[in-house]
């Protein structure tokens, strides 16, 4: 998407008139940043309702990655928002407290066996970050269907953290 193209299909599908559209946020990508922030919310409230705190990190961090795919599926914005031209620190600023609960959860899984702790647990949440957003483009781009890009994403990550799974989290 270039700057200055319609953010999605067309307002119509939101019920306003385009006009409408660009009277409130002025351009498209504000339109995609103001997205961008709502999706950012909808996450942390989710991420807050599935109790990371508890249980094994393993088990959060699946709980993690099905509520990322249900707001992904929910909000097919998010392939635009990951590729347009955004505010850097308006984008870091929206990553960082999800970055930060997921290094958190990594460093549980890590203090408790679970996970390798030979890298980093920053470093391997932005593994896993990176893993996310490359299932998401490959749905997005009609390469994989939710199912499946979620099922290699699981695996992936798994690998990444060095993690072995139980026999109930391989049923997810």
């Amino acid at each position: 998407m270039t700057s200055g193209q319609a953010p999605w299909g067309g307002a119509a599908a939101a019920g306003v008139t385009r006009q409408t559209v660009y009277a409130h946020f002025g351009t498209g990508d504000a339109l995609l940043e103001a997205a961008a922030d709502r999706i950012t919310d909808e996450t942390m409230a989710a991420m807050d309702a599935a109790g990371l705190d508890e249980g094994r990190a393993l088990e959060a961090l699946l709980r993690l990655q099905e509520i990322g795919w249900r707001l992904f599926e929910q909000n097919p914005v998010l392939i635009q928002v990951g590729h347009a031209p955004v505010d850097a620190d308006a984008d870091r600023e929206r990553y960082e407290p999800v970055a930060a609960r997921l290094t958190r959860l990594i460093e549980k899984g890590q203090a408790a066996g679970e996970f390798d702790l030979a890298p980093p647990a920053g470093w391997l949440a932005t593994a896993v970050t990176a893993l996310g957003h490359a299932a998401g483009d490959e749905v997005g781009a009609g390469r994989m269907a939710v199912v499946e890009a979620a099922e290699y994403l699981r695996a992936a990550t798994l690998g990444v953290l060095g993690a072995q799974p139980r026999a109930a989290d391989r049923r997810r």
